[in-house]
C-alpha cells in the first residue's frame, strides 16, 4: 500500500482480531461466516479473463489504486498538488518526519507540527482511501484480513494492471517501503482526528501485510505460491492484536520487522 504519488501503493483490530484469533474461516480464505457481514450488492463483479486469486480482493486493491494513484478525483489531485508544493517529496518527507521524531523522542508533538498544516489534504486522502473499503466491505468485515494477507503473499493476479507493468496486487519496491510510508500517513490522520477509529482498526492489517510480504517475497508480475497455512495463522495471531503504540515500535525497524528478513 501505498505510495501516494507516482510509485504504486502504496486493518482491522476489534471484531476482526476476535474473528482471527478464534480461527475464523476468513483468515484461511473461506468466506462462509463473513458473507453475512458483506454489504448488499445487486450484481456480481464482472469476470476478468486471466485473473487469479480472490475476486473480491483483486477488486478492492484495483479500486484502491485507481482512486488513490492511477485515476484520482479532481479533489485528490488538487490535494496532491498542495502536498507537492509544500514538500520536496511528500511521501518520503512525511515518513522521515514520523521516523525522526520517534527516534528523537519528540513524537508525537513534533510530528504534529509537520502534519497539522496539511490537515485539509489528509482529510481528502483519507476519504479517497476509505471509498474502496466501503464500496466492497462491511465496516467490520473479516474478509479484509484475507485481502491484506493475499496482498502480502502476492497471490492476486490482475490482468487489468498490465499497463502499469505490475499485474500482481502487492507492495512494489525492493525492499517494499510503502508499508512504512502508509503507517506514517495513518498515524498522521489518527493524531489529527481524521477518521481516527477507522485507521486505528486498519493499521494492524498494514503491519500484517508487511510481515507476510517479508516472508513471502512475492514477484510483482508473476503470481506467487501461497505461504503454508500455519505460517499465515502464526503471523495473523501475532500482528492483528497489536496496538498502535506497538506498531509504532515495529515500524521503526527497517526495512523488515525485527527478527525477520
Amino acid at each position: 500500500m501505498p505510495s501516494f504519488e507516482v510509485d504504486r501503493r502504496g486493518l482491522l483490530r476489534g471484531s476482526l482480531v476476535m474473528a482471527a484469533l478464534a480461527g475464523t474461516t476468513a483468515v484461511l480464505g473461506s468466506n462462509t461466516a463473513a458473507a453475512a457481514l458483506a454489504p448488499p450488492r445487486t450484481e456480481p463483479l464482472p469476470e476478468v479473463p486471466g485473473m487469479l486469486g480472490d475476486r473480491l480482493g483483486n477488486e478492492f486493491w484495483y479500486r484502491f489504486d485507481q482512486y488513490t494513484a492511477f485515476a484520482p478525483s479532481a479533489e485528490l489531485a488538487a490535494a496532491y498538488e498542495v502536498l507537492r508544493s509544500r514538500f520536496d517529496r511528500f511521501e518520503r518527507d512525511i515518513y522521515f518526519a514520523w521516523r525522526d521524531t520517534n527516534a528523537a523522542g519528540t513524537y508525537p508533538a513534533a510530528f504534529l507540527d509537520v502534519v497539522t498544516p496539511i490537515r485539509p489534504q489528509l482529510e481528502v486522502l483519507s476519504r479517497a482511501q476509505l471509498i474502496a473499503f466501503d464500496e466492497l466491505y462491511h465496516r467490520h468485515d473479516p474478509r479484509l484480513v484475507t485481502a491484506f494477507i493475499d496482498f502480502g503473499q502476492g497471490v492476486l493476479f490482475d490482468p487489468r494492471l498490465a499497463e502499469y507493468e505490475q499485474e500482481v496486487h502487492t507492495m512494489n519496491g525492493k525492499p517494499p517501503v510503502g508499508y512504512h510510508t502508509w503507517h506514517a500517513f495513518l498515524r498522521a490522520m489518527m493524531l489529527l482526528g481524521i477518521d481516527r477509529g477507522r485507521w486505528r482498526r486498519i493499521a494492524p492489517l498494514n503491519g500484517l501485510a508487511w510481515a507476510v510480504q517479508t516472508v513471502a517475497k512475492p514477484d510483482t508480475r508473476v503470481v506467487s505460491p501461497p505461504l503454508p497455512r500455519e505460517t499465515v495463522r502464526q503471523l495473523t495471531r501475532l500482528w492483528l492484536p497489536k496496538s498502535v503504540a506497538q506498531l509504532d515500535e515495529d515500524f521503526l525497524s527497517f526495512p523488515y520487522p525485527a527478527g525477520m528478513s
